[in-house]
């Protein structure tokens, strides 16, 4: 066998291992822009969830008392004023998101993919080359530690090392146990991402949240996280020392859905068995008025300069009747009804 011969056959040889050795390459690409479609889940995406609405959550009895316990006062406070959400506050959140990944230089392979931080939120990392989850005892990040692959044209993702924060801006109480199950799959110029929070201190079960983006050529999301500087906003807290709170059963707001919506205080308060259809049969219609037209945060995704750009055909009907009624621009929040 000549040399030339035995340098060709290595050659071949070196070739079809990377070819079948390597890791596949994803089929689909997430880079890019992605707006949010503000119409999905608008009141949870932007104005925020009411202070005590824990509707959709199954929370344990700690977490029901931590989460009761929350004040957005907290938020005024200098060391608290620019904490971040926990990851799975990305489906959470109203903001757009901006995808990208890293390439290893020599093998040409994808090392991780990253997802835009904002001003609450830190840069998240999902690592794709293989690595295992560090010891339980290691640092937690503000973004935890994310690692991926990719099941057909779905990115599967797991993180773990999340600091404890909160799910929802009303204090949702999320513990340093929970971990986050993503699917991230594309349609076209779709983005799907899915969130499952699996949580054994605040959680009785786990939160599933779906949530929808666009790709938007046009984005300007920022890749990092914008600056957020302290500043004193209630002298008195820093003066005392007091860090603002609710004492068990001393929430004042505890009741305001149930008054305002008859919805039952078990379903807002976040009791596992109101997450099933089920419950509707214990609704007594006596108790559960079923409201006939919208009286707030109607259509404020139009309000805020979206006009049905992101739901195209989409209709908005407040006023109980069949012809739509869109809140009139720059009023994206119509006042409560009194009480």
């Amino acid at each position: 066998m000549t040399r030339f011969l035995r340098v060709s056959i290595i050659a071949s040889a070196v070739l079809i291992c990377t070819l079948v050795c390597a890791p596949a390459f994803a089929q689909v690409d997430l880079n890019g822009g992605w707006q949010a479609l503000e119409h999905e889940d608008w009141i949870e995406r932007a104005p925020g969830s009411d202070p005590v609405d824990y509707t959709g959550l199954a929370l344990s009895d700690a977490g029901r008392a931590k989460s009761l316990s929350y004040t957005y006062a907290q938020l005024a406070m200098l060391e608290r004023q620019c904490l971040y959400y926990v990851p799975a506050y990305v489906v959470w959140g109203p903001q757009g998101l901006r995808i990208w990944n890293e390439w290893d230089p020599v093998r040409g392979s994808v090392v991780a993919w990253k997802i835009s931080a904002a001003v609450d939120r830190d840069v998240i990392t999902i690592w794709m080359d293989g690595r295992p989850h560090p010891s339980e005892n290691a640092f937690y990040p503000f973004s935890g530690f994310t690692t991926g692959r990719w099941e057909g044209d779905v990115l599967v993702a797991r993180t773990t090392h999340n600091k404890a924060g909160y799910l929802r801006r009303n204090g949702a109480a999320s513990s340093d146990k929970a971990t986050v199950d993503w699917r991230f799959i594309r349609h076209g110029d779709f983005l799907t991402v899915m969130a499952v929070i699996t949580d054994p201190v605040y959680l009785t079960e786990p939160d599933v949240v779906t949530r929808v983006w666009a790709l938007d050529s046009r984005s300007g999301s920022s890749p990092t996280p914008t600056p957020c500087v302290p500043v004193t906003e209630l002298p008195r807290i820093e003066e005392i020392g007091s860090v603002p709170h609710h004492l068990p059963g001393k929430n004042p707001d505890v009741n305001e859905l149930t008054q305002r919506y008859r919805i039952p205080s078990e379903a807002i308060l976040g009791y596992a068995e109101t997450l099933y259809p089920e419950y509707r049969k214990k609704l007594r219609p006596e108790t559960f008025i079923t409201q006939d037209k919208c009286g707030r945060y109607c259509c404020g995704w139009v309000a805020l300069g979206d006009p049905g750009t992101s739901a195209p055909g989409l209709t908005c009907i407040t006023n109980g009747g069949p012809k739509p009624n869109f809140t009139p621009l720059g009023n994206p929040f119509i006042p409560p009804p009194p009480r």
